[in-house]
């Protein structure tokens, strides 16, 4: 089991990388206004695939084994593929502040994939709590589209379930691989997948708004990258299904970014539920989550390697 000081730095690193991806549907949101959504999706993979193989080069990181390739096919599967799809196709329907809401189950998802995946069995309080945070998210939403669900939340859903699994095999994949490496190698595998049809739905000119470029190089750099690095770190160090409900706390950082940055509008009840939320995450980190794995509190060393 994880010690205190390994989950306490478990969730900094988890509220650092959340913050990050706060940021990712305002500027999906920004980025589709002038480009495609297709490219949006896997450029933005494509992209980050070079800067993932800058680092590895330079770093003179080990191959992954096979083992590890298994896994890191996952990572890529969901969290390179999967989510950026189904969520740019989303953004074209319903607004930012929305569709950070209904992610708001994302932690809930993510605690399920722990515990199918990595060896986490939270306890009943856990999910007790788990499932308060994630109701209020998703009562918000319901209250908001009169009780029913936008189609494109069924694919906000489908990208919640590509998240939450791919979290889960990274988070594994980090003890060994260390997180920064686990992200860069997913990017690199994905890369033949990614670039043709990249290239194919590239915008034919870069004279764009500029609105639109800033959003597509913060989803690049930001959101498909280097989030990952202290997200996958964080969730190793204390616990995927613990430091993976900081995630609750994302979309009401969402909603204060669409405010601020496309002009939504954010309600009294907004923040009302978003105090309610901090307070199920800060009750649900005391929840106790036994690890099965006696070598779970293990780090992989992130250093260069020759």
């Amino acid at each position: 089991m994880t010690n205190t000081r390994n989950e306490n730095l478990g969730y900094v690193y988890g509220l650092i990388a959340v913050t990050a991806f706060a940021l990712t549907l305002p500027a999906m949101r920004a980025a589709l206004s002038a480009l495609d959504p297709v490219f949006v999706a896997l450029g933005r993979g494509a992209g980050a695939a070079v800067l993932a193989a800058v680092f590895l080069w330079f770093t003179r990181q080990r191959l992954p084994t096979r083992e590890e390739a298994k896994g890191l096919i996952i990572v890529a599967a969901g969290a390179v593929i999967g989510f950026p799809l189904l969520a740019a196709w989303a953004m074209l329907y319903v607004d930012a502040s929305h569709g950070g809401v209904v992610l708001g189950i994302l932690p809930l998802a993510t605690a399920v994939a722990a515990a199918l995946f990595s060896n986490e069995r939270p306890s009943m309080k856990f999910w007790l709590f788990a499932l308060i945070g994630a109701g209020l998210v998703v009562g918000y939403s319901l209250s908001r589209a009169g009780g029913t669900l936008h189609p494109a939340d069924l694919a906000l859903f489908g990208s919640i379930v590509c998240a939450g699994v791919s979290y889960a095999e990274g988070a594994r994949l980090s003890k060994s691989l260390g997180g920064p490496q686990v992200i860069s190698w997913a990017l690199v595998f994905s890369f033949p997948i990614l670039i043709i049809p990249a290239i194919h739905y590239a915008p034919v000119s870069l004279n764009l708004p500029l609105e639109s470029w800033l959003g597509f190089i913060y989803l690049t750099v930001i959101s498909q990258y280097l989030g990952f690095f202290p997200w996958y770190h964080g969730l190793a160090l204390g616990g995927i299904a613990k430091v993976g409900q900081t995630q609750l706390l994302q979309p009401f950082l969402t909603i204060i970014a669409s405010v601020l940055l496309l002009g939504e509008h954010a309600d009294l009840m907004t923040w009302l539920v978003a105090t309610l939320v901090v307070a199920v995450v800060a009750v649900g980190k005391h929840a106790q989550v036994k690890h099965n794995d006696p070598e779970s509190a293990t780090i992989a060393d992130t250093s260069p390697h020759s």
